[in-house]
């Protein structure tokens, strides 16, 4: 009970701070009902603290808030970054007192590290996500380009056209482009960062396609159907060896759940089983290198069944 105790004050302590430490008064600032006139004023002491702590966390993730917002941006995550990073705060603190009531304290840092590994990947995930729906779809985007050149509009037109009947990733992307052209970009360099940003191969080709077509003329509609041919074969290609490699995946991810599922169970039918690992002075030594061995198979797995062409 000492211990649980101990772990809530931990984490009443942490958010106690972050709202005081916010609430210190800094740099001179506008009346609220000058720069919000809309608010009303009776929103409640938990919005004002929320808003408070996620202030303190934007002093605190200055320096890294443009990679977090290009990171966030990336996945299609609406959030701005300090509110993103405050949750992810919130997380680690309650994973760290959770490690303090089960662990006894031992398990409180790995517990806590664990919400920081699941924030990154579920970021990660979202992103590689995202552009592997922009790679699938370009295919059609291209194809709906090349129809809406035939029917007469320009480029610029065919593309704010095919923004609009697009699903997403491609609609957003496609709608960023059409933007920057209209504030002065070159259409060009626009399509070249969107192809940067999803990290696509065929993206690149098209824009390279259609930067030719610019200087020498001709047809775009018969480039653009002939790169989309190409980026259809490729497609398939694709395909075809994700299918052979499945079984090599799947073996990977089985191997990766099963210590995991072994441990769980353990600790439900047979707790005793597993006490020296957090009762024995070498048990923690031995946990931090079954993580470690286990980071380095799973990496390694992974390599081998990835299939780059």
């Amino acid at each position: 009970m000492s211990i649980a105790l101990v772990g809530a004050g931990a984490v009443a302590a942490g958010i106690a701070g972050a709202v005081a430490l916010a609430a210190m008064p800094g740099r001179e600032r506008l009346p609220r009902d000058r720069r919000r006139p809309a608010a009303r004023d009776g929103e409640g002491a938990l919005a004002g603290a929320a808003e408070a702590a996620s202030g303190l966390m934007g002093r605190l993730i200055r320096r890294r808030s443009h990679e977090l917002a290009v990171s966030l941006d990336l996945a299609g995550i609406r959030m701005r970054p300090q509110d993103f990073a405050f949750l992810v705060a919130v997380g680690v603190l309650v994973m760290v007192a959770l490690g303090l009531v089960l662990g006894r304290g031992i398990l409180a840092l790995p517990m806590g590290a664990s919400a920081l590994v699941f924030a990154a990947g579920f970021v990660r995930s979202r992103v590689a996500k995202r552009r592997k729906a922009f790679a699938d779809e370009l295919d059609a985007t291209l194809q709906l380009m090349s129809s809406s050149l035939r029917a007469g509009q320009s480029m610029m037109q065919a593309l704010a056209s095919t923004a609009k009947e697009s699903e997403e990733p491609t609609a957003s992307e496609l709608a960023r482009v059409v933007n920057e052209t209209r504030v002065g970009r070159p259409v060009i360099e626009a399509l070249e960062e969107s192809a940067d940003r999803m990290q696509s191969v065929d993206f690149r080709w098209a824009t390279q396609a259609i930067a030719i077509n610019r200087e020498v003329g001709g047809s775009l509609a018969d480039v653009l159907d002939g790169v989309a041919a190409t980026i259809r074969e490729r497609g398939l290609i694709r395909r075809q060896v994700a299918s052979l490699s499945a079984e090599g995946r799947l073996s990977g991810i089985i191997l990766m759940l099963l210590p995991v599922a072994v441990a769980g169970i353990l600790m439900l039918t047979n707790p005793t089983y597993l006490k020296p690992f957090v009762e024995h002075p070498i048990g923690p030594f031995l946990i931090v290198g079954c993580v470690v061995l286990f980071t380095i198979g799973g990496i390694w797995m992974k390599k081998t069944v990835e299939i780059e062409f």
